[in-house]
C-alpha cells in the first residue's frame, strides 16, 4: 500500500516586502540581493498572525480539495520550527480548530527539511495500515526571529503554510521513495539559539545566525545527494523526472545542481523570486502552486528535495495518477 496526496493547500501573509524595502533599513540594494539568492520580495507576517493561522488556512484547503471532513484525519502532523509556543503544538492547535476530535497530533522539527521529514513520517504510517488519512503541513514565521540589520539573514527568508492530505492509494501512484539525512556536527552553521532550554530568558538574543559559506556549501552537496539517493532508491534515474521541487532558498543552489545533474529549467519549479525562504512551507507552497499553474500532470514523476537547519536533508518521489491530478486541481 502506498501513501498518495489527494488535497493540497497553502497560505500567505498579505504584506509584501520588497528588496527595495529592505534597502531603506539594512545596507543592501535590490541587485545585491536578486544576483546572490534569486529572490525579489516575500511576505512577512504581522504581529497577530502566528504560525497556525496560516497553518489552518492551509489545512482547510488541502482538505477541501481533497473531499475528505476534517473528522475523517486519523492524525495531524505540522512541520515547523516556529511553534506560536513551547506547547501545545501548532498541530494540537490545529486538531482544536479544525474540530478532529479524534486524530492524534504533533509537531515536527527539522527545519527547512521539515515537509519531507513530515511526508516520510506520515507514508510510513499508511504504508504500513495502521493509519488511513493524515494532514501534513509545513509552516513557518521565521521574520519573527530576523535582525532586521544583519543583511546576511533578513533578505532569504519569508512567511507562508502548505498543506497535503494523504490517504491510502489503490493503484501505483503515491510516495514511492523516501530518503532521509542529518549531519548534527554541522548544526552550528545555522541556529536560533534563544528561548530554547540552554537560554530561556534569550538572554544571548533570538535571532537566526548563519555561517552563510558553510550553509551554501551543505546545501548544494545536500540537494544533489538526496536526488540521487532518492531516485536509487525508486530504481529511477534523472531522466525519469518530470518536475523537481526543491526547497526554494537560493537560485544559484538550485540552478548549479540541477545543470550537474542534467535538468532542464522547464524541469525545475521556482517559485522563491516571489516569497524567499520560507522554511518548512517552501516545498508545499510550490506544489500547490504547480499544480494551480498546470505544471503537473496524471502520471508524472515529482521529485521533492530539501535542506535545512540540523544540518538536514530530505527527499520524496511522487507519482501522480489521474485521480489525483482531476481531484486536486477541481
Amino acid at each position: 500500500m502506498r501513501a498518495k496526496i489527494i488535497g493540497v493547500g497553502s497560505a500567505l501573509p498579505e504584506k509584501i516586502v520588497t528588496n527595495d524595502d529592505l534597502a531603506r533599513i539594512v545596507e543592501t540594494n535590490d541587485e545585491w540581493i536578486r544576483t546572490r539568492t534569486g529572490i525579489e520580495q516575500r511576505r512577512v507576517s504581522d504581529d497577530k498572525t502566528a504560525t497556525s493561522d496560516l497553518a489552518i488556512k492551509a489545512a482547510a484547503k488541502a482538505l477541501k480539495k481533497s473531499g475528505l471532513a476534517a473528522n475523517q484525519l486519523d492524525l495531524i502532523i505540522v512541520a515547523t520550527t516556529s511553534p506560536d509556543f513551547l506547547f501545545p503544538s501548532v498541530a494540537c492547535i490545529l486538531q482544536k480548530e479544525l474540530q478532529v476530535a479524534r486524530a492524534a497530533a504533533f509537531d515536527l522539527s527539522a527545519a527547512c527539511s521539515g515537509f519531507n521529514y513530515a511526508l516520510t513520517v506520515a507514508a510510513n504510517f499508511i504504508e504500513n495500515g495502521t493509519l488511513k488519512n493524515i494532514l501534513v503541513v509545513g509552516a513557518d514565521t521565521l521574520t519573527k526571529y530576523l535582525n532586521w540589520q544583519d543583511r546576511g539573514t533578513c533578505i532569504l527568508f519569508g512567511d507562508a503554510a502548505g498543506a497535503v492530505v494523504l490517504a491510502p492509494s489503490k493503484d501505483d501512484s503515491g510516495i514511492i521513495a523516501s530518503w532521509l539525512k542529518a549531519e548534527g556536527s554541522l548544526g552550528e552553521y545555522l541556529t536560533m539559539p534563544g528561548g530554547g532550554s540552554r537560554d530561556p530568558e534569550a538572554k544571548n538574543g533570538r535571532f537566526i545566525t548563519m555561517d552563510g559559506k558553510n550553509v551554501f556549501k551543505f546545501a548544494v552537496r545536500a540537494l544533489e545527494e538526496s536526488i540521487k539517493q532518492v531516485l536509487a532508491k525508486a530504481n529511477l534515474t534523472t531522466t525519469d523526472i518530470d518536475l523537481l521541487i526543491p526547497h526554494q532558498a537560493n537560485t544559484r543552489i538550485i540552478d548549479h545542481v540541477s545543470k550537474k545533474l542534467g535538468l532542464p529549467k522547464e524541469k525545475v519549479y521556482v517559485n522563491l523570486q516571489k516569497y524567499g525562504n520560507t522554511s518548512a512551507a517552501s516545498i508545499p507552497l510550490a506544489l500547490d502552486e504547480a499544480l494551480a499553474e498546470g505544471r503537473i500532470h496524471k502520471g508524472d514523476i515529482i521529485l521533492l528535495s530539501g535542506f535545512g537547519a540540523g544540518l538536514t536533508a530530505g527527499a520524496n518521489i511522487i507519482r501522480y495518477s489521474s485521480s489525483d491530478y482531476d481531484k486536486i486541481t477541481s
